[in-house]
């Protein structure tokens, strides 16, 4: 980013700061002594939680700094076990969570044999009925009905749920005996022979987190405002539904960034700006004061029930936990597959904004219902798909 005279005391020596302002920065500028984008790095050993991290967690979790501590080191030993475990797994695999009261990774299996497997590697098992590539069979079966024909606006979203071996669909308070609501229910039922549960969601609407123009605030196109995700070779990620190809770009303090160079929402909600004219890339997620601003080292995902955090220009520093994945999501503009569901609050001018486990990059906020003093949930799009879609390297310290 465009470097300004303020330096922010603190980070490491190490890094050069730039852009640190009472009036907000679109992320913290911390780089590498040259500037320049750092080589794509596996996940390293994830280090002591600082204090200030531990209280954030406790405040949204309500959990003691002794819990906070212990559930930051359980998580991080979960994700990296989880691709061995679904290794070992195999064709049985039926998808896996974090279990918060054993502080373990429990994978679903569909055959004993595989079962053994699973727990050599140091994983929990539990047998279920239906591999995760039935349950994401019939979940996509659903998404192809809602490309032809628009969900009713009263189905709030959908996802697999693999600790019940079912696909959840959830309808919004108020809309259970709508007509189309039903028959879309019963279509579901009858298109599968995974089960299909319905649950109750709030009367609320979810909706995307961008906001009109504001001064001060992290970075603009037109008079939306959104928050950068993580840095990449060349540019940042962040939400699609922020921008359209081509569209300007500019930062904090209305100077040009770049422009956006790939875009796609709805169907999916991410984008791909590029970064110059004095701007450039770092691998660091804003702390806001709340938490010291947090290096990213890779994007080695967190499992349903893993406690998560994002960083946004509108309510800064917010933690929850993982509450489903490929989750589709019933916007007004068209649904949204793939998604990750979180009990994480944001609000408008969030969009875009970092989700991060440790020090592992999750994905950028989309949407979602409520606010931060009320609460809610909302929804991200996973970093992973972003950088595949593009061909992008996740700017790593």
């Amino acid at each position: 980013m465009r470097r300004k005279p303020v330096v922010r005391a603190g980070l490491s020596a190490l890094l050069v700061l730039g852009a640190l302002s009472g009036a907000g920065g679109a992320f913290s500028t911390a780089a590498a002594a040259s500037g320049a984008d750092a080589p794509a790095a596996k996940p390293a050993a994830v280090s002591a939680p600082s204090a200030t991290l531990v209280r954030a967690l406790g405040r949204d979790l309500g959990l003691t700094a002794d819990q906070a501590r212990e559930r930051l080191g359980q998580e991080a030993a979960a994700m990296r076990l989880e691709p061995k475990a679904k290794r070992a797994a195999g064709a049985s695999y039926g998808g896996s969570w974090f279990d918060t009261g054993s502080g373990k990774l429990v994978v679903g299996v569909t055959s004993a044999e595989r079962a053994a497997s699973v727990r050599a590697t140091g994983a929990t098992t539990r047998i279920v009925k239906h591999s995760a590539d039935a349950l994401d069979a019939a979940k996509a079966r659903l998404d192809e009905k809602a490309r032809k024909q628009a969900a009713p606006a009263g189905v709030s979203s959908w996802s697999t749920d693999p600790r019940e071996g079912a696909v959840v669909v959830r309808v919004r308070q108020g809309s259970e005996g709508d007509a189309a609501v039903r028959a879309f229910l019963r279509e579901a039922k009858r298109s599968t022979s995974v089960p299909v549960t319905v649950e109750k969601a709030p009367a609320q609407a979810p909706t995307t987190f961008a906001a009109g123009t504001v001064g001060g605030d992290p970075y603009y196109t037109g008079n939306v405002r959104c928050s950068i995700g993580f840095s990449v070779q060349g540019g940042f990620v962040t939400a699609g539904h922020c921008g359209q190809a081509g569209g300007s770009v500019s930062g904090w303090d209305g100077s040009y960034i770049g422009n956006f160079q790939g875009s796609s929402f709805p169907g999916n909600d991410y984008a791909y700006v590029s970064v110059g004219s004095g701007w450039w890339t770092v691998p660091v997620v804003l702390g806001w004061g709340t938490v010291p601003d947090q290096l990213v080292r890779g994007s080695a995902e967190a499992p349903i029930g893993a406690s998560i955090c994002r960083s946004g220009s509108t309510t800064h520093w917010r933690c929850g936990t993982v509450l489903a994945k490929n989750e589709t999501v019933n916007y007004s503009q068209g649904a949204v597959y793939q998604m990750t569901k979180t009990s994480v609050c944001a609000e408008g001018g969030d969009s875009g904004g970092s989700f991060i486990s440790g020090d592992q990059a999750q994905g950028v906020t989309s949407g979602g219902w409520g606010n931060c003093s009320s609460g809610g949930e909302t929804w991200y799009q996973p970093v992973n798909e972003i950088l595949s879609v593009y061909g992008l390297r996740l700017h790593t310290a």
